[in-house]
């Protein structure tokens, strides 16, 4: 029994995702009001008839009182978390138990991150926000709505079975020789060919990377390509899961299956059916490299079809990422993503600038210099003096006369363009003109989401002799990876008593833990099966409590239950290694954020906060979560912590750091 649902002040719904069970009761509940003779209403709109109270009320207490109930339980124990962002509300249910109100609000903010990373700036506007999840045509909504319902589903899928995005942390593929090879595929055999080659039309390769299902074996990144943001990258992974779903513990794919693929192309296998995908169509396989003309809109981009055919992996799909510029960061920044299947449970993403990503970053500061503006506006009507070095309405005029005629004199131009730009200037710069976010976001989406890319990009890849071969050579050596451990020590013999662990450098935002399989076909350090299975809930529920404590300034956690005895510590160093006092950690207030990576970045925020009293150190933070038997003297137990703590992160354990 869950539910999903984002809707406008006026109870308009906006997007919605609900479980098979809660769909069957509210088709029930309101299909046995109707009168004889009328069939059933329509889904939405029983959704609709059905939250509209909640949005109501909630409207009038933050029109009436300035603040609403965040969360609230009905009588048949179900959990509604509610939080609201700008004029949007987003609401989750639940009703089987099986999230609690944290997990809740955590996919809330989860979902939000999504949507600014498939949308970019057309976000900070509601108007505009409101016309892009609802759009008017039936067909086009639908597919949209399919869409995030699919990311929604991978998000869940993925807290409750994977590590990494339990703790919201990269975690990879420990295998040297491995690793080199796809870094060296990635670096000479990839992104420079298509660097180099003089049909990208202005498209420039910025990220590669290859996934073996979530892990990361290897990632490269070009000299002029700034850091990617873990919350950015986790996003990524989640959009490469939901395109080609893969389970860690179904796939086992056959190295000579592809022993008779010819030297001019190859072709991607069908990769094992999921729990989540096992009613989708078969897809056919694709040729890899061959690449369509991406010149479509970015809505059809983002969009899947009703029926969820194959994506095609030479069609770039738009997202917006944070980069870091000379002066700060700018979030949102348009990209084009590819992500091609190598293998079942193995792909590579592209991450590519386009041509026009310039003019974004201009659109961004006119978009900041706004926001500062009308910030002076209303503190100068409160009576307050306005702060130095608020932009001059004047300069900002010029900036986007600046803008619009860079715009036209490119290949970017159109007369909506033109009709946005007159409207724009004879609203904004008038007397009393209001809505000045509203428009420049109208402004960016016109420039970066409707237009189309007026460029051919990777056309003739597929043909190149060289880049044929080394795929073909990883694609074939990939494989053996899936079943590597990431550990790669024997921890139970080395400690014994220890149960499992989950290591995470906040610094570099990767982490180290034993497998955790439950799968019956499988078998881990832990055995398989039931056993597998409770240990894992007593791990999940461990990081639950573990944050709760956090939340509260607390760096340092030991608790037993049962027959197990958990410790949970965080700690900060500088970079030789040296332990650094870890002081008091700022309490957070109920209504923050949940801690993590997706949600906010809490960890950045927590350096930033600990470099202040260190000021010319490199500032490092840790966390380590073990479980041990109860049975294990308390004075093993912390022993067994502070070597583990050293031994993880030593560089002949994990050669990749």
């Amino acid at each position: 029994m869950k539910c999903f649902l984002i809707a406008s002040e006026s109870a308009e719904v906006l997007f919605y995702w609900t479980d098979p069970e809660f769909q069957q009761n509210v088709q029930e509940k309101y299909g046995a009001s109707q009168e004889e003779g009328q069939g059933l209403p329509a889904f939405e709109d029983s959704v609709s008839t059905l939250f509209a109270p909640i949005i109501i009320s909630c409207s009038t207490m933050v029109d009436r009182l300035s603040d609403s109930y965040t969360s609230f339980t009905t009588e048949n124990n179900h959990i509604y978390v509610l939080q609201k962002f700008d004029e949007c509300l987003y609401i989750a249910v639940n009703g089987d138990g099986e999230e609690s109100e944290n997990d809740m609000r955590r996919k809330v903010y989860v979902m939000k991150k999504l949507i600014e990373v498939l949308f970019g700036m057309v976000t900070l506007s509601s108007n505009l926000l409101r016309k892009e999840l609802r759009p008017q045509d039936t067909a086009q909504r639908v597919r949209l709505w399919k869409h995030l319902q699919s990311l929604l589903e991978t998000y869940s899928h993925l807290r409750d079975n994977d590590q990494s995005f339990l703790v919201e942390a990269v975690e990879r593929l420990i295998h040297p020789t491995l690793c080199e090879q796809c870094i060296e595929f990635l670096e000479r055999r990839l992104v420079q060919q298509l660097n180099s080659s003089v049909e990208r039309a202005g498209e420039e390769v910025l990220h590669a990377f290859i996934l073996v299902h979530t892990k990361l074996l290897a990632f490269y990144s070009t000299r002029s390509a700034s850091r990617l943001p873990t919350s950015d990258l986790l996003t990524l992974i989640i959009m490469a899961q939901s395109m080609y779903p893969s389970n860690a513990d179904l796939d086992d794919p056959d190295i000579e299956s592809t022993s008779g693929s010819g030297p001019e192309s190859f072709y991607t296998p069908e990769p094992s059916p999921t729990d989540r995908d096992s009613n989708k169509p078969v897809r056919e396989s694709t040729p890899v490299f061959e690449f369509m003309d991406p010149d479509i809109q970015m809505a059809e981009d983002s969009l899947q079809t009703l029926e969820v055919p194959p994506p095609d992996p030479s069609t770039p799909r738009r997202v917006f990422l944070e980069i870091s510029g000379k002066d700060r960061p700018y979030p949102m920044m348009p990209h084009s993503m590819y992500c091609l299947p190598l293998w079942p449970g193995i792909t590579l993403v592209l991450l590519t600038k386009i041509p026009t990503s310039a003019l974004a970053i201009s659109v961004y500061k006119i978009l900041d210099a706004f926001d500062q503006l009308e910030k002076r506006l209303s503190e100068s009507q409160e009576g307050s003096a306005a702060p130095r070095g608020t932009p001059n309405i004047h300069d900002i005029r010029g900036k986007l006369d600046k803008l619009i005629k860079t715009l036209v004199t490119s290949e970017v131009q159109s007369a909506q363009l033109q009709n946005v730009w007159t409207e724009f200037k004879n609203r904004a710069f008038a007397r009393g003109g209001s809505g000045n976010i509203t428009m420049v976001t109208d402004l960016h989406k016109t420039t970066f989401v409707i237009f189309p890319d007026i460029h051919a990009c990777f056309r003739n890849l597929n043909k190149n002799a060289c880049v044929q071969k080394t795929y073909g050579d990883v694609a074939h050596t990939c494989p053996v990876s899936i079943e590597l451990d990431p550990v790669n020590l024997t921890y139970l013999e080395d400690f014994p008593g220890l149960v499992h662990f989950i290591c995470v450098d906040r610094f570099s935002d990767q982490m180290i833990a034993p497998s955790l399989s439950i799968a019956e076909r499988t078998t881990s350090e832990l055995g398989k099966g039931p056993v597998a299975q409770f240990i894992k809930n007593k791990v999940w529920n461990l990081v639950s409590t573990m944050r709760c404590f956090l939340r509260k300034g607390y760096s340092t956690v030991t608790l037993r239950d049962g027959d197990f005895y958990f410790c949970y510590f965080l700690w900060f160093e500088n970079e030789n290694g040296y332990k650094l006092e870890a002081g008091d950690i700022p309490i957070l207030p109920d209504d923050s954020a949940p801690i993590g990576m997706l949600a906010w970045d809490y960890y950045r925020k927590l350096l930033r906060y600990k470099s202040k009293n260190h000021q010319g150190e490199v500032v490092k933070c840790y966390e380590l979560l073990t479980v041990h038997l109860g049975v294990i003297p308390t004075e093993i137990i912390l022993q067994h912590c502070r070597q583990l703590a050293s031994k993880l992160w030593e560089p002949s354990r994990n050669p990749l750091l």
